[in-house]
């Protein structure tokens, strides 16, 4: 009897705290504010389906993060170009999410394998946690190759434009109308609004040049700021600038094209030449057995 008392009390006191657990989890869902995102990017359909858990974990977890780090991924998302998606206190919520994410995907199948241990479970937060850091230095990594594709594209219509009467931000436009989309469409729209926003046109370049933090982008935006301050022309340094970085990449083509064989060597290596040794090998091996046996 007594054993039967003692459970019903137990099983009492978890339906009453799972009850006030979710009472209050309720709560604080109801303090997180309603997020605007008219002016942000969509997010990807995976993250919309978990960006309520993330807006939770950002309002009462990473908005209380030392603000130097807050600021430093700032700066991180702007140059990747991930500014636009999210903020540095969702980013750091969208790393928190991840250690959980991969805690549960991991532990799944190592429990069915009977190999989960703390050491695993440990692991496995660390990778969930500094993943979105290596996805976002490859988001980096593809955006700048992206801009420096279409750097050339771009350069040739803005000074074409120009050495054809227009102004830079009416060279600016027509470069946008005509040129292929991508990241640095995306960056020159962001100078034309802030050009017409009122910021100086030496300023407006500047912010694309931080945001971007590259030297082809820094030396366009230079060329520009130092033509109109010298009184130079600017179709004929654009014009310069344009041929510079139509050179540039035919070289980084050549580089590729000269560095393509030396990394099929270990694919060689690893891959196809133990299969071609086993298939010259193996009618051998079968002779040398055959003759043996006999």
């Amino acid at each position: 009897m007594s054993d039967t008392i003692f459970a019903l009390l137990i099983g009492l006191a978890v339906g009453v705290s799972a009850m006030l657990a979710f009472h209050s989890l309720t709560t604080l869902k109801t303090d997180v504010p309603v997020e605007d995102r008219e002016y942000m990017d969509p997010l990807p359909p995976m993250l919309n389906m978990a960006w309520p858990l993330i807006l939770f974990i950002e309002y009462h977890l990473t908005s209380r993060f030392p603000p130097d780090w807050l600021e430093q991924t700032h700066k991180r998302l702007q140059e990747t170009g991930v500014g636009y998606l999210m903020s540095a206190e969702q980013f750091y919520a969208v790393r928190v999410f991840g250690v959980f994410v991969a805690v549960v995907m991991g532990s799944i199948p190592l429990a069915a394998i009977e190999s989960l241990d703390l050491a695993w479970i440990i692991l496995l937060a660390i990778v969930g946690f500094y993943f979105p850091i290596i996805w976002l230095r490859d988001v980096r990594s593809r955006r700048q190759k992206d801009v420096l594709r279409a750097l050339p594209v771009y350069l040739d219509f803005i000074t074409m434009a120009v050495e054809a009467g227009l102004n830079l931000n009416g060279a600016l436009n027509q470069a946008m109308d005509k040129g292929p989309p991508g990241p640095l469409r995306n960056e020159f729209y962001m100078v034309v609004r802030d050009l017409r926003a009122g910021v100086p046109r030496a300023d407006a370049l500047r912010r694309m040049e931080k945001r971007l933090d590259m030297e082809e982008i820094a030396s366009f935006v230079g060329t520009v700021i130092q033509a109109e301050k010298m009184g130079a022309r600017l179709g004929t340094a654009l014009r310069v600038q344009a041929l510079q970085r139509r050179t540039e990449r035919f070289q980084r083509a050549e580089k590729l094209a000269m560095e393509a064989p030396v990394k099929l060597i270990l694919p060689l290596i690893v891959f196809i030449f133990p299969v071609t040794f086993i298939v010259l090998a193996f009618p051998i091996a079968m002779k040398f057995l055959m003759e043996g046996m006999l």
